[in-house]
């Protein structure tokens, strides 16, 4: 279990000397640190959010991920790690945005039940493995355009997730292995005050955002699950924040709890973002009070 912790606060640490290093080689690349490739705002297209799209770490934004305006196309690829008392989570995948209009995402996450596992007769570092693949479009409005009204941005999505252990989901209750979640969402930045804001609405059947399964005993019906952000701009190279989402409750033996982060963002250049944050994911199927350090470092373009 030593081992495990130290490994773990050894790959947080190379999260930060990996940012501190791209940002380097990103600002010597152009004497200054400054990107002459788009005209959009740092930390204005979010970043990779936890199922792989941009936005905030725990929800999606209606923003179309990487700083690609009308005619360009924008890419950004991301490694996660969101470190728990009881289990870990590794992340990586990528998106690319079309034109500010379509938005094409991929992650993996590997969730690991470190003793937990053992306890549950599955083995020690038993892990789920999850692959999504994720779509957005704008429909319409501009985050950073649009300051002379208060319409918002808004995009529709969807992302599909096929979990790689059908056997134990459907022994805990879980009606399917795969799923998919769809959602519209409204991103408003507030540019005078410095502050954005995000409401996003998701229609889901995913136990644990699809780790444990899809549907349940309790449950195996679509339903409407709120999410939402707030963050405030330092400067142009740092942002504060806060996010919350709803999760549903599927299965009998294995209460799910509501989600909640506060995060702090760092984008040196349009290069590369650092994002870290304190995340309560509460319970997760025999552990309660699942709170610690989400860290996430995203390169791109």
């Amino acid at each position: 279990m030593q081992n495990n912790r130290r490994n773990r606060i050894a790959w947080l640490i190379g999260c930060v000397l990996g940012v501190c290093l791209a940002s380097s080689t990103a600002m010597a690349a152009d004497g200054t640190g400054a990107t002459a490739f788009s005209d959009k705002l740092l930390l204005t297209g979010g970043v990779s959010q936890v199922e792989g799209s941009a936005g905030g770490g725990l929800t999606p934004w209606a923003v179309i991920g990487g700083y690609g305006t009308g005619d360009e196309i924008g890419a950004n690829a991301f490694v996660t790690h969101i470190n728990l008392p009881d289990y870990h989570v590794n992340e990586v995948g990528a998106m690319v945005g079309l034109y500010n209009r379509v938005e094409v995402s991929f992650a993996q996450q590997r969730f690991d039940t470190e003793q937990v596992g053992a306890a549950l007769g599955l083995g020690r570092g038993f892990t789920f493995q999850q692959n999504i693949i994720g779509v957005k479009v704008r429909l319409f409005g501009d985050v950073v355009l649009d300051q002379d009204s208060w319409m918002p941005q808004v995009s529709i999505g969807a992302q599909h997730k096929k979990n790689n252990q059908a056997a134990v989901l459907a022994f805990v209750g879980a009606k399917s292995d795969e799923g998919t979640d769809y959602y519209v969402n409204a991103t408003k930045l507030f540019l005078n005050q410095s502050l954005l804001v995000n409401a996003t609405l998701r229609m889901t059947k995913a136990n644990q955002i699809g780790i444990l399964g899809f549907g349940g005993d309790r449950n195996n019906a679509y339903k409407p699950e709120f999410e939402g952000s707030v963050a405030y701009l330092l400067s142009r190279n740092w942002a504060v924040g806060a996010e919350y989402r709803q999760k549903p409750n599927n299965l009998g033996i294995a209460k799910e709890d509501d989600w909640y982060d506060a995060f702090v963002a760092w984008a040196p250049t349009k290069h590369v973002s650092l994002t870290l944050a304190y995340a309560d994911l509460g319970n997760i199927v025999i552990k309660d009070k699942q709170r610690g350090l989400y860290a996430s470092v995203q390169v791109g373009f």
